[in-house]
């Protein structure tokens, strides 16, 4: 007996799939039966989708919202869908696009028309994906020309610190001595205590 599977994917934790579950759902996908995975689509390391390659067999059909929920590497979406389709003899329906849809017998002119429009939509999926990091690049950039500082909150230093900075810099206290005075790690200590300038503690 042949199974319907649904693979849902978002990018992040905080977003919502729920566009997606309602698509496999008007489908007539079971519940059971979607996969939903919270992960980036740059390529296809992910634990769900690979749980559900090894639970697929010829025969099934896998059912996705839109081409880039497989993926966004353009090379690594051709080969998967020649993986599944071809290899594992496994039928993919595309909802957003009727022409990717395997389960049906096509002549040599729909098989043509497929691979075109994989192939483009493959392609628009990368080059989303590469616009998507180099506008959040140019966003951290501008954001850092205007003082905005990344990463978590720095540490403020407790009472005492400029003293044993300076002691550690005479060689008269270990950094592990300082760090315990302090109450802080001794790899933090240091690495603040570098960050002073030579004779301005």
């Amino acid at each position: 007996m042949n199974h319907t599977y649904g693979y849902v994917r978002v990018s992040a934790q905080e977003q919502n799939e729920s566009r997606q579950m309602i698509a496999m759902r008007q489908f007539g996908v079971e519940e059971r039966n979607i996969i939903v995975e919270k992960q980036s689509g740059k390529d296809f390391n992910r634990p769900r989708y690979r749980g559900l390659l090894r639970q697929m067999r010829k025969g099934d059909v896998l059912v996705i919202k839109s081409i880039d929920r497989l993926g966004r590497n353009y090379t690594e979406i051709l080969d998967q869908w020649r993986l599944l389709t071809q290899k594992r003899k496994i039928a993919i329906v595309v909802l957003d696009m009727p022409l990717l849809d395997t389960r049906q017998g096509r002549d040599l002119m729909g098989t043509l028309i497929a691979d075109i429009v994989l192939q483009l939509l493959s392609y628009v999926a990368q080059t989303e994906r590469e616009n998507i990091r180099q506008r959040q690049a140019e966003g951290i950039a501008a954001a850092q020309a205007r003082g905005v500082r990344f990463g978590p909150d720095r540490m403020d230093m407790p009472e005492g610190f400029d003293r044993c900075a300076r002691l550690w810099r005479r060689g008269e206290l270990s950094s592990r001595a300082a760090a315990r005075e302090l109450g802080i790690s001794y790899q933090t200590f240091l690495r603040r205590a570098k960050e002073l300038p030579e004779g301005g503690e």
